[in-house]
């Protein structure tokens, strides 16, 4: 058997185009036979098919690129949940840009590796560009923001805590019951003290009871805030919680994951006014950014504030090479090895701009709030509140919690549809996390005729199949 070929030089690409093709190929066929937005059948039948596919998982002998990727491929995408689907809609879990995509695709080609600059002489100009400008959208009036790149969310957060940690020692942590559970768990990571949790009766952070909790507190405080909870999409008072951090010497950390790109929307960015007063920011590009993931980011007012995170490794960092003026990226990251995840965000920011961006906001939101509409015209319908940002609960009409459980599972059990759940004040309730700037009225209303005939279904005693 010949050696395969590599990805990159000048060869790579001519070994690369007709793989890519079969791969192309591969995932149109397997979406043809999923034929939804995922699956039918459930666990146990993706289960059969996907290990009936893989079986051998390491054969005596291959079976050759071509049909390895073709066979595998196909069998994945039949077998996956798709968020380019309008009616896969439970997660803040988006379908990629186009664009991006093939941008991740030259990332794995050159596969240069961001803990070194010889590893990644371009890609770490790239990537510094890209965070600073991110981190000046955020912190537009400081004169040295920046942010690192992270794999999301949680990793954010987990390094807010770190820096935190490192500027006061251990630093007590007060967060919202809509918080994120990666702030609990940052802070058992650390060896940090648990969390003070804040009750948050309508979703968001009782400002009352903060002012209380930080009155009886005593030592350094770390404050977190949310814009755009997991659970309904709301962000908390950022001002008002900025000013209590002010008023009793606290630092604040903002968990935006979810809602930090409403920034880049002329018609939606006020929503999270008092952002730029945090001490450190959590952005996520592959939620409302529409990137491959991963795509975090963590940002700071000022580029000193990441010192801490600074490490010595003789052979990727030596103290010469230094001088000499070769970057030092180890303190970029308490990863060593990671990908060029930045190229993807960066090829996107060219590509559409502030205006191309913001208008695929501005379609998400404008979305959810037709959604919204649509349930309080329904009156066989219940809706939990409008949407903040592009999440909406709701649920039929005086159906208890099994039933609205059972509605979920057998809508992902058929295939017809991929809703959240939420329990809140009470109940629990279907979740619409709607990520997909090509969702249509027409869309919405297949996704909540599905819900309400089978919500019909089961008042009248048949059983779901």
């Amino acid at each position: 058997m010949p050696t395969p070929p590599l990805a990159g030089s000048t060869t790579g690409p001519t070994a690369l185009r007709p793989l890519i093709d079969t791969v192309l190929t591969a995932l149109q066929e397997g979406a043809r036979r999923r034929d939804g937005p995922l699956p039918a059948g459930g666990p146990d039948t993706v289960t059969h098919h996907m290990r009936t596919t893989l079986d051998p998982v390491i054969p005596e002998h291959g079976t050759g690129a071509h049909h390895a990727l073709a066979t595998l491929i196909r069998a994945l995408t039949e077998g996956a949940a798709d968020p380019a689907d309008p009616l896969c809609a439970a997660h803040l879990h988006t379908p990629p840009l186009a664009l991006a995509t093939a941008a991740d695709l030259a990332a794995s080609a050159l596969n240069p590796s961001m803990d070194s600059w010889d590893q990644a002489p371009a890609a770490s100009t790239l990537e510094a560009a890209t965070t600073q400008a991110l981190a000046a959208e955020i912190y537009p009036h400081h004169p040295t923001p920046d942010a690192l790149v992270t794999t999301g969310g949680t990793e954010a957060n987990q390094l807010a805590l770190l820096l935190a940690r490192e500027r006061h020692g251990p630093i007590q942590t007060i967060t919202g019951t809509n918080a994120h559970h990666s702030i609990t768990r940052a802070a058992w990571l650390l060896g940090l003290p648990t969390p003070l949790t804040i009750p948050a009766p309508t979703g968001t952070i009782d400002l009352t009871a903060l002012h209380d909790t930080l009155t009886r507190h005593q030592g350094p405080t770390l404050v977190t805030a949310t814009a755009g909870t997991t659970d309904t999409g709301q962000i908390d008072p950022l001002t008002d919680i900025a000013d209590l951090c002010t008023h009793h010497g606290a630092e604040l950390h903002i968990d935006a994951a979810y809602g930090g790109p409403l920034l880049l929307s002329p018609t939606h960015r006020n929503k999270l006014n008092g952002l730029d007063r945090a001490h450190s920011v959590t952005l996520d590009l592959h939620k409302l950014g529409w990137q491959p993931a991963s795509a975090g980011i963590l940002a700071v007012p000022d580029h000193h504030h990441l010192h801490p995170l600074h490490h010595h490794a003789p052979y990727l960092n030596a103290d010469d090479d230094t001088e000499a003026g070769l970057p030092d990226l180890l303190g970029r990251s308490l990863r060593t090895t990671r990908r060029p995840d930045a190229l993807k965000i960066a090829v996107t920011l060219q590509a559409l701009g502030r205006t191309g961006l913001a208008d695929l906001i501005d379609r998400t939101c404008a979305a959810a709030h037709h959604l919204a509409d649509l349930i309080t015209q329904n009156p066989t319908l219940d809706l939990y509140d409008r949407p903040t940002i592009t999440t909406v609960l709701f649920r039929p009409t005086a159906a208890d919690d099994h039933t609205v459980a059972t509605i979920r599972r057998t809508l992902l059990t058929r295939g017809h549809a991929v809703l959240g759940r939420t329990h809140t004040h009470g109940h629990l309730w279907l979740k619409a996390t709607l990520l997909n700037p090509h969702t249509t009225p027409h869309d919405l209303n297949r996704l909540l005729t599905l819900v309400t005939h089978l919500a019909t279904e089961l008042k009248e005693g048949s059983t779901p199949r």
